[in-house]
């Protein structure tokens, strides 16, 4: 099995994996794809120094196989931010949903949350999981070549499949599949040892995301954050979304508030992964899919319940 270290990691024949561990908020993992004098990238990093770091790594297969194209799984920060620094040439594939988030919650935006004053409970939480990253000068580049529809493309000779999966975790999800390696990467549609995080959903259409990925049984796996897996790492994300989607809808027909279900949850055996606390926006997901007049909240209350949640069970 691959080693959960940092870096660049070949895990078949032409396909690499780049990991950071310990895939916490931000700390997202990304690929290549090498074929004959062409090779994809799948999805860029937090900020521009580690996409730096990262493309530098890869340029002892890129300067004999150039990039062409590049996928963004999604439009989570951690996996697009860095898009600036591929060549303007790249064809980036993304599905449309990827530039409205993007947007949302742009660089910009970041940069200016952490700046400001929430109290001490909310801004420790959110510097230490932005803390890290650099978001000041980073232009957004975003998709400009949309994924609507299961796609292959041919990079130099080699079949990669874009296949969209969501909605799940957010509104756009694309795995992309290497066939000939039996190669999987799945974006966040995959958390490995830690929390799963449901923007979106509802579970159960990412439950079928996950069983979409499965059917390909692909050898290898990588995960948007985390270690290398195989598909009994598909099955315990599905395994947490089937829990937290049950026990969510069980306190939906109690009259539980969201918030309620979400701080009142029994998590069993997944309360002792990391991050825990990302039951409150999954919960909130699902309770805006059982219930269409719900409220929207926004990422900031959002951050600053998980803040809460966190520090009433851990202290």
């Amino acid at each position: 099995m691959t080693p959960y270290t940092r870096g660049l990691h070949e895990i078949a024949d032409g396909v690499w994996a780049w990991l950071q561990p310990d895939g916490g908020w931000g700390w997202s993992n990304a690929g290549l794809v090498a074929g004959r004098g062409a090779s994809l990238v799948v999805d860029t990093l937090f900020d521009l120094a580690l996409t730096g770091e990262m493309l530098a790594a890869m340029k002892p297969v890129t300067d004999a196989h150039p990039i062409t194209d590049a996928v963004n799984t999604h439009g989570n920060g951690d996996h697009c931010f860095g898009n600036a620094l591929l060549d303007a040439a790249v064809r980036i594939h993304g599905a449309p949903e990827v530039a409205e988030r993007a947007h949302h919650e742009s660089p910009e935006v970041i940069s200016a949350l952490l700046a400001l004053d929430f109290g001490p409970l909310l801004n420790d939480y959110a510097r230490r999981a932005f803390g890290p990253f650099a978001f000041d000068g980073v232009p957004l580049r975003t998709p400009d070549t949309p994924v609507l529809a299961a796609t292959t493309l041919d990079v130099g000779g080699r079949q990669v499949r874009l296949l969209p999966l969501g909605p799940a975790h957010t509104a756009g999800d694309v795995a992309v599949h290497v066939p000939d390696a039996n190669v999987l990467f799945s974006g966040d549609l995959l958390f490995v040892g830690g929390t799963p995080l449901m923007w979106t959903g509802p579970a159960r259409s990412w439950i079928d995301a996950c069983e979409a990925m499965i059917a390909l049984e692909p050898e290898v796996i990588v995960p948007g954050h985390g270690p290398v897996t195989t598909v009994e790492g598909v099955r315990e994300v599905q395994a947490y979304l089937r829990h937290v989607g049950d026990r969510a809808r069980e306190a939906h027909a109690a009259g539980k508030t969201w918030e309620q279900a979400a701080f009142e949850m029994d998590l069993d055996r997944f309360a002792r992964l990391p991050l825990a606390e990302r039951v409150v926006v999954t919960t909130y997901a699902e309770y805006s899919h059982l219930d269409p007049t719900l409220p929207e909240a926004n990422q900031l209350e959002l951050f600053g319940l998980m803040a809460r949640w966190e520090y009433e069970r851990n202290g």
